[in-house]
Order: C-alpha cells, then sequence, then structure tokens
C-alpha cells in the first residue's frame, strides 16, 4: 500500500519504544501514513521511569523541521515534548516559516513515572504563544489543570478548563479523562461551537505507557488524510483503546500499548 499522507513529529525520543517520537512514527506507520521526524531531546528511559534527558540544540530541531519540509512538505504536524523556552520558540519560528495548517498538539509536561519533563517558564510560552498556532490541543487532565490553574474532578470541570483553553487562542480542545476515578473514560472535546463527549469503557491494566503520545499521532493521521477533525478524535480513541485492550505485558513497570493493532499480516513469514 502506498501512505495516505504525509505527517510531521516533533517531538522527543523514548529509548523504551512505548511513548515518544517512537510511539509516533508506529502509529502513524500502522495508520497508513508517511511519518518525518524533528527530535526534541534524547531520553533514556524504561517502563519503570525515566533516567536522563538530554536537549536538542534548538537550532538544529529548527534545521530539522525547516530542511525535512522543503524537500518533503507534511499536510500535518504533531507536536509533542517541548522541554524548554528556547525548544518552544524555536518550534513556533520554524512553522511559521513552513505554513501547514493542520497542527496537533499534545502538551507533554510529566512522564508516566512522575518525571517532570518541561519546566515553568516553558510552560507559560507554551500558553502565551504555541497553543494560539495550533489546530488541537490534547490535555491530559493534570496537563489542562496546569494549563488553567484549576482542579478537575468531573466531566463539568474538564469543560470549563476546555473553555479556558480555547479563550487562550485554541481553535480546539480534547481533553483527556484517562485520570479521573470513573468506570467509563469521557474524553471532553470543546470548540466555541459545540461540546462532544467520547464514552469508552475503561481497561484494568498497568500498561499505558504512551497512550497521549499515541492518540494525538493517531488524530493528526486521521485528520491529514481528510477526516473531519472531531471524526479523527472519535477514531484515534478507539484506535487507543484497541491497543490498550491487546493486553502487552513487557517491562517491569508501565508498559507499553500494542500499535500494531491496527494491522492485518496476510503473508506468512518464514
Amino acid at each position: 500500500m502506498k501512505p495516505k499522507s504525509k505527517i510531521l513529529i516533533i517531538a522527543g525520543s523514548d529509548s523504551s519504544g512505548g511513548a515518544g517520537i517512537q510511539a509516533d512514527i508506529k502509529t502513524v506507520t500502522s495508520l497508513g501514513s508517511f511519518a518525518m521526524t524533528a527530535v526534541t531531546a534524547i531520553t533514556s528511559q524504561n517502563t519503570t521511569g525515566v533516567k536522563s534527558i538530554v536537549s536538542v540544540n534548538p537550532k538544529e530541531i529548527k534545521k530539522q523541521i525547516v530542511f525535512t519540509c522543503k524537500d518533503i512538505k507534511p499536510d500535518a504536524i504533531k507536536i509533542g515534548m517541548l522541554h524548554s523556552p528556547s525548544v518552544i520558540k524555536s518550534v513556533i519560528t520554524s512553522i511559521n516559516k513552513i505554513k501547514v495548517k493542520k497542527i496537533i498538539l499534545d502538551p507533554v509536561m510529566v512522564a508516566k513515572s512522575g518525571t517532570k519533563l518541561i519546566n515553568h517558564k516553558a510552560i507559560q510560552i507554551l500558553k502565551n504563544k504555541l497553543i494560539k498556532k495550533t489546530t488541537l490541543i490534547t490535555p491530559n487532565i493534570p496537563e489542562a489543570e496546569t494549563l488553567t490553574k484549576t482542579k478537575i474532578k468531573s466531566v463539568e470541570d474538564m469543560i470549563y478548563a476546555g473553555k479556558i483553553l480555547l479563550n487562550f487562542g485554541a481553535q480546539n480542545v480534547l481533553v483527556k479523562g484517562g485520570h479521573l476515578n470513573t468506570r467509563i473514560i469521557q474524553n471532553v472535546f470543546v470548540n466555541k461551537k459545540e461540546i462532544k463527549i467520547f464514552k469508552n469503557k475503561k481497561i484494568t491494566t498497568k500498561n499505558t505507557h504512551g497512550t497521549g503520545c499515541t492518540l494525538s499521532s493517531a488524530i493528526t493521521t486521521f485528520f491529514s488524510c481528510g477526516k473531519p477533525l472531531k471524526k479523527s478524535c472519535e477514531l484515534g480513541i478507539k484506535y487507543v483503546s484497541n491497543a490498550i485492550g491487546s493486553k502487552l505485558n513487557y517491562g517491569k513497570g508501565r508498559g507499553p500499548i500494542n500499535h500494531l493493532n491496527s494491522i492485518i499480516v496476510n503473508k506468512k513469514f518464514i
């Protein structure tokens, strides 16, 4: 099969392969599109935690973005881990130059293990300058709480936080509800015209490493192929739910999900 679209991923590397740019590439590829990358940081991590984070020079990040897109222009961009003010400024300058309209931002702030992946000043620049450049922002509840300075304990709180993010300049917001202690996960899609709540059953497992990265990349892929944004969110949520439901059991900590759940292999490998 030929790829349906081209996607540029701007994110950090996860050496364990479950999250970050590795999860993004797997997701985009398994859903039938072509992935390009700009690496923002290199992490040494496994399912039990993050050992170290090494920053990539912001000038090199800009070169990766601009030089790649000069040759192969992406249909959409997915942005993940941006850990410092200089990195965020570099990304903003780069996306202004390449002028791609479909941009999905996953505001990665904390790893599943609890390691902080972004500093306070970077959060302020992301909130005040980057959000308004994006088509969709996909925070989980802790990220939405940090960005909006509110407490989220219900779906109503999620909607309220989403509206605050719209006031910051976001065109659309998907607040992910996986952190609420409920049997049904409710993900809230908000823009200035509508509110849509996507519901799916919570799967009991410790293996959820990379779900946020995977969801934003899945949404970007469906959106880049011409699906409406709200439908792309619905399809992305379904893809992640199926990936969790595959119940991989790799590693001693919070293990990865199965990005290959969408692929049916019809050839025998010898």
